[in-house]
């Protein structure tokens, strides 16, 4: 079953108002959205977004008593989508940047080390490449860096040249054998030390390159604030540091720039309570910004 991460957090922050104008730039499984849409209803409107068809489809389901347009797309053209068939500002926008049960789950996406499936990691139709490309085709510096800049993994080098010696006598083609080249690799003091699962840096690294979801995220951030109506909203939850240090940045040079009042001086994080009902949001962080001009 689906769980919306921070929910409570989410509707405080956001406080959505009979009538009001809201963006789900990541509706997912529409989580989240059902939650908006039952307060600004009936005369409210719900924009939402996301890459994933599939999720579209189900969320178009579980949203169809209410007021809202479903948009497929890539956040970072936010603009370009909302545009299309609504001109305007709104009262606030919500980013959830993690990846959803949905494609964690389903093990034709290739998005979780724990489900053997082609390496694939794509969110959505519009990512050129697959994981299965960028394994089988980058050099091992280039792998070295990804490994580097987008998982913070420390044996990056070691796993890049095991990566390159197996491909040599035949392509990496599924995330099992992915999984068994890092097991392999490290030795075993190395893995547990590492605490949790020994590939858990590389496939977020791939899925990030996967779906440049760095660069997303800072063209979507910055577009999205453009939407707000002064007094409006933007609420963003992160899951690792490479993207609540953007937020951090995006919130801080609008503060500076007298755009925009932070919420709340540090990171909200979610309830104990929360993280044993839900496991996978014990990484959340929940930042939010106002726009004041």
């Amino acid at each position: 079953m689906h769980i919306p991460v921070m929910l409570k957090e989410v509707l405080e922050v956001l406080a959505p108002k009979p009538g009001g104008i809201y963006i789900d730039a990541t509706v997912g499984l529409g989580g989240h959205a059902k939650a908006i849409a039952d307060r600004i209803s009936p005369r409210g409107l719900l924009i939402g977004i996301d890459r994933d068809e599939k999720a579209l489809r189900i969320a178009a389901d579980i949203l169809k008593d209410y007021n809202v347009k479903l948009l497929q797309g890539n956040f970072r053209n936010i603009d370009e989508l909302v545009n299309r068939d609504f001109v305007g500002k709104v009262d606030g926008v919500l980013f959830d940047l993690g990846v959803s049960s949905l494609q964690l789950e389903d093990s034709e996406r290739g998005f979780s080390f724990l489900k053997n499936g082609p390496l694939d990691m794509r969110m959505g139709s519009d990512a050129s490449l697959r994981a299965v490309d960028i394994v089988n085709r980058l050099s091992i510096e280039e792998l070295v860096k990804i490994f580097k800049e987008y998982g913070e993994e420390r044996n990056a080098y070691i796993i890049a040249k095991a990566i390159v010696d197996r491909r040599v006598k035949k392509p990496i083609e599924t995330t099992s054998e992915l999984v068994e080249i890092i097991r392999n690799t490290l030795p075993k003091p190395v893995q547990r030390k590492m605490g949790k699962h020994p590939a858990r840096k590389v496939f977020q690294a791939l899925r990030i390159a996967v779906n440049e979801e760095l660069d997303c995220l800072e063209r979507g951030l910055n577009k999205a604030f453009k939407f707000l109506k002064v007094g409006g909203i933007l609420c963003v939850i992160s899951y690792h540091s490479l993207e609540d240090r953007i937020v951090k940045e995006f919130v801080k040079k609008l503060r500076e720039s007298g755009e925009g009042e932070p919420l709340f001086k540090k990171v909200l994080r979610p309830a104990k309570e929360e993280v044993i009902h839900n496991p996978r949001s014990r990484s959340a962080k929940l930042r939010a910004v106002r726009r004041v001009k």
